[in-house]
């Protein structure tokens, strides 16, 4: 698996096909909303969505902005993380 960092979001490849995503935007100065997660159906209960998350975390975090969580997902593996 490949984890490509885009501008305001990282994707995940396999065998050169996208089977993730997280998205980011930044909504204000510094601030990063994490509001979108995806992983392909066939690609599920691997753990791609929490490494997705994760990097996106440390992305936003490396730019110095501040995380908000707009994705259920993310308010998930935020609160478990106590991130």
């Amino acid at each position: 698996m490949e984890f490509i960092t885009e501008n305001e979001r990282i994707v995940c490849k396999e065998g050169g096909a996208m089977v993730g995503e997280v998205t980011f935007p930044e909504t204000e100065k510094g601030v990063f909303d994490i509001n979108h997660t995806f992983v392909d159906k066939s690609m599920q209960g691997k753990g791609i969505a929490a490494e997705l998350v994760s990097r996106a975390i440390e992305e936003i975090r490396r730019r110095g902005g501040e995380v908000r969580a707009s994705c259920s997902y993310a308010q998930r593996y935020i609160e478990k993380n106590g991130l």
